[in-house]
């Protein structure tokens, strides 16, 4: 079973996750996160659950056409992903830390 690290600020959170998980279908139903992830539609539309993978995205799929389309390829190259297209079966880390919204500027 995948262990998922969300790092936030100085803290980071580290859960044991169920084979095959969605981050935002747990946040939406409270299971997940711990604080809270940012997210929106779910749907791969709204760009609002961006993330940076810190460690395990060699163990992710790759990008699908929602993720290509809202986040673009350079995005895509900086480890960026949308958590809502995630279904995870191996550890990961990630933030959302720094990273902007699509056709936002970063926060700090």
């Amino acid at each position: 079973m995948p262990i998922v690290t969300f790092c936030r600020g100085e803290e980071s959170f580290a859960e044991e996750m169920a084979d095959n998980t969605n981050l935002v279908v747990r946040a939406g139903i409270k299971k997940f996160p711990w604080p809270h992830l940012r997210y929106g539609c779910g749907m791969g539309k709204c760009g609002k659950c961006t993330c940076r993978i810190l460690a395990g995205a060699e163990a992710l799929p790759e990008p699908n056409w929602k993720e290509q389309k809202v986040l673009g390829k350079e995005r895509l190259g900086q480890g960026l992903r949308l958590a809502c297209q995630l279904w995870l079966h191996h550890d990961v880390t990630l933030t959302q830390d720094g990273v902007a919204l699509p056709g936002a500027a970063p926060k700090p």
